[in-house]
């Protein structure tokens, strides 16, 4: 009888989700827990695996389709992987029979494929039998299939025709080849995220104030701790900890910033869930650090280093996306040099880190050259004033370039 394949629960709040690229095709044979299809939600990419080994039989969404939750997508027989590699016919003997050659293993049914390369083979319309595979044990790797694609011949340009009279002017034939377009359907993840942005515009009064820090004593800090910190921990200490702390602290001064509009309330949030923002492989994703005031340096540094991580493999769980009562985005890791962050609702501040530059600045009547940051502070005029917003990025301000006024709380 055959397996109904059904869209799982994906998260609180979520009732439909957009499939992604198959990465077994209608009447394949697949294996226990291998990954069938990929789910996108507005909140993360979850991976569908095969409940039993057994045959696809029948695939009925497709690539781009919405699903609701409990939808039925796909029928699988089980039992057919067993059959295809356990059952073998019986050949009778025969002395004149010639000897058949020695069957070539298929690397499809061999080879271990893992989860980013099959989803790069469905995008290319590959199967695992035309890539050989770098991986331990000959697995075939996502670099495998970019490797492949490289090899392949590339199609010849004709040339243009000559005109047909020598003064004549060319035709543009070739800048109208090269005046393509390409239509691909906006993601989920970037659908929802537009429209998140949108709505943080029109339902806030948002407001963004600047400063710049020094950011001598943090890098004074890390070069003389660094190699000890990392041979402790295992992790190498980043500008994100300080932050973190930084932020948890000047929260603590101006609580209207841990603030959310519920209807015609203030909630005041009396925890410190701060949300980081992650440039994953389908875009930008924000998990949040959980309780951050209860973190030290090296557990904020583990976590951030573990969600950068699985943010590229878009293996980010859904309950690590929501919630968060105040947001840090580092635009300086792209080299952005200022600019103004959107506030993620319900949320009512976000601060903006920026690129490190050799600035010239004043010192005791000196001019010096000092590593600088611009920083900025968007924030939700409806619950803070201007004078809370500049005072909180202040504080930040000052504890960066004295981080002894963290363990002193002066």
């Amino acid at each position: 009888m055959a397996i109904e394949l059904k869209i799982p629960e994906v998260g609180e709040s979520i009732a439909e989700v957009e499939l992604g690229a198959w990465l077994r095709q209608q009447g394949d044979t697949v294996h226990k827990d291998e990954i069938l299809v990929t789910l996108e939600s507005e909140k993360a990419t979850v991976d569908l695996p095969a409940p039993q080994s057994g045959t696809l039989t029948r695939i009925l969404k497709q690539k781009g389709a919405v699903a609701k939750v409990g939808e039925v997508i796909a029928l699988l027989e089980p039992g057919g992987a067993q059959a295809t590699t356990s059952e073998k016919p019986i050949q009778k003997k025969n002395a004149d029979a010639k000897p058949e050659p020695a069957k070539t293993q298929e690397p499809a049914a061999q080879a271990r494929v893992m989860p980013a390369a099959q989803i790069a083979l469905a995008e290319q319309g590959l199967s695992a039998a035309d890539v050989q595979g770098s991986g331990p044990g000959g697995r075939i790797l996502k670099e495998d299939v970019l490797r492949h694609l490289e090899s392949r011949p590339q199609p010849e340009m004709q040339p243009a025709s000559a005109p047909s009279e020598p003064d004549s002017p060319a035709a543009p034939q070739a800048a109208t080849n090269d005046r393509e377009e390409e239509v691909v359907p906006m993601s989920r993840l970037r659908r929802t995220v537009a429209e998140r942005l949108v709505q943080a515009q029109h339902s806030a009064a948002l407001l963004t104030t600047f400063n710049e820090i020094d950011m001598s004593s943090i890098m004074g800090l890390r070069k003389e701790y660094g190699d000890s910190f990392q041979q402790k921990y295992q992790v190498k200490l980043g500008f994100m900890s300080f932050f973190v702390k930084a932020c948890v602290d000047a929260l603590k001064q101006f609580p209207a910033l841990n603030a959310e509009v519920r209807e015609s309330n203030i909630v005041y949030h009396n925890y410190y869930d701060i949300g980081v923002a992650i440039g994953g492989g389908k875009g930008l994703v924000v998990p949040v650090l959980r309780s951050a005031e209860r973190m030290s340096f090296a557990e904020i540094e583990k976590v951030i280093g573990d969600f950068a991580r699985r943010a590229k493999e878009n293996k980010l769980k859904v309950d690590e996306l929501q919630g968060g009562t105040f947001t840090i985005s580092n635009g300086g890791v792209y080299g952005s040099l200022l600019s103004t962050p959107i506030v993620n609702p319900p949320q009512s501040g976000i601060l903006g880190l920026h690129a490190i530059q050799d600035r010239p600045v004043a010192r005791d009547g000196n001019v010096v050259v000092r590593p600088m940051m611009y920083v900025a502070l968007t924030y939700d005029h409806r619950l803070v004033d201007g004078r809370e917003a500049v005072s909180f990025l202040k504080r930040v301000k000052d504890v960066i370039e004295n981080p002894s006024r963290m363990l002193m709380e002066v």
